[in-house]
């Protein structure tokens, strides 16, 4: 690794641990500068802003995760376990939450659109071979795999990240999982135990 390269990888760890112990509202640049004992212009330039410095720390976290998936794809589980293993894998852990929220405010909303196609288009040809192995096995039967997956993704997005959720549409979710891949019915129930239910709406 050249000498540029592993300087520029010191200060996104040095961001990434900031941004989680302190949060990323409440770090400077000049703080993450103090911390690396660096000039303010080296930091300038590896990074524009603080903001690119988020972004690039999220690039690094969900290429860590990339790689725990693809090692989960090579171990010789059942193809649902392989499943909820890639998407429990691509999640951040609870120690990152904080980065995570920081991508849901307002401020921030272009870098969480950029942040969320990332995602879909890392996790798409990931769940793909998986769903493929599926087919081989006879668990699912369908076409146009990679489509259908990129399709689950963006709906799995759209309900539950983007807002409150009811039991119902968890429910729906999952047969419409399981129409589209074309597997028996509770062949998919197992995504229920997957799904954050912290924004779910309260039964009256």
């Amino acid at each position: 690794m050249k000498k540029g390269e592993k300087r520029k990888k010191m200060l996104l760890k040095i961001g990434y641990d900031m941004f989680i112990t302190r949060g990323y509202e409440n770090t400077s640049v000049d703080e993450i500068i103090e911390k690396a004992q660096i000039a303010k212009g080296t930091y300038y330039y590896y990074f524009q802003s603080k903001e690119q410095m988020l972004e690039e720390v999220i690039d690094m976290m969900i290429d860590s995760e990339t790689e725990m998936a693809k090692q989960i794809i090579q171990t010789d589980i059942p193809v649902p376990q392989k499943i909820i293993g890639i998407l429990t894998s691509m999640k951040p852990t609870e120690a990152e939450q904080p980065i995570k929220n920081t991508l849901f405010k307002g401020e921030n909303v272009l870098m969480h659109h950029k942040v969320r196609n990332k995602l879909i288009d890392t996790l798409t040809p990931l769940l793909s071979e998986v769903i493929k192995e599926g087919v081989d096995e006879g668990i699912f039967k369908c076409d146009n795999i990679t489509e259908r997956v990129k399709m689950l993704l963006i709906l799995s997005d759209g309900t539950f990240n983007e807002g409150a959720f009811s039991e119902q549409d968890i429910h729906v979710f999952i047969d419409i999982t399981e129409k589209l891949l074309g597997a028996k019915n509770g062949t998919m129930s197992f995504i229920y135990d997957l799904i954050d239910k912290s924004d779910m709406e309260a039964v009256e």
